[in-house]
């Protein structure tokens, strides 16, 4: 049976940190293919959220080159709050015999309690949370599998400010998607 990973958030933007993520996941799971998901407008953070189709361009210049990954732009398409649930679903259909793993950073923990449906979410996929610097994870629900990664203390929040402070980002992001923040003149503007 294939397995496949889900990264969703808001990649915005996408950094080195996610792709470490993806990709320890992906070894340790033995995943066929890490799929990334950017969020339309996530239900816990509204600001300041660059508009889908940077972050889905911004993701595709940074995957390029590693086979195992993809991205989806089922999020951003379909408009309105994202929710977990409703994409798995979606995905569900798309990928019938096929394992999903749902894979998140610790960080994304203190928001599970306000998730929408997350007893099905852990129904359609295996929930793996990875450590991530300065979230624990301790205290997690037995259905979630945790996973012990070398983790980035980077963070898409520090990159936003970073540009607006007319700091370089040079070496937080592949550089591809670095060229595509200078020339579209993203996150520059208040």
């Amino acid at each position: 049976m294939k397995k496949i990973g889900i990264l969703g958030g808001t990649f915005n933007p996408i950094h080195f940190g996610h792709l470490i993520l993806a990709e320890e996941v992906r070894e340790a799971l033995k995943l066929d293919k890490v799929i990334f998901v950017p969020t339309n407008l996530p239900p816990h953070k509204h600001n300041n959220i660059l508009e889908g189709k940077y972050r889905y361009d911004m993701i595709k210049l940074a995957i390029a080159d590693n086979k195992y990954f993809d991205v989806s732009d089922v999020e951003t398409k379909r408009g309105g709050v994202s929710f977990t649930i409703d994409t798995l679903r979606l995905l569900r259909s798309r990928y019938k015999k096929t394992q999903l793993f749902f894979i998140s950073g610790s960080d994304v923990l203190k928001y599970l309690p306000k998730w929408k449906d997350v007893d099905k979410i852990l129904k359609i996929a295996k929930f793996v949370v990875a450590n991530r610097p300065g979230y624990s994870l301790k205290k997690i629900p037995r259905k979630i599998t945790t996973l012990e990664i070398r983790p980035l203390a980077i963070s898409a929040y520090e990159i936003r400010k970073l540009i607006k402070k007319k700091r370089s980002i040079r070496y937080f992001v592949p550089k591809e998607v670095f060229k595509y923040i200078e020339k579209n003149k993203l996150y520059s503007k208040n």
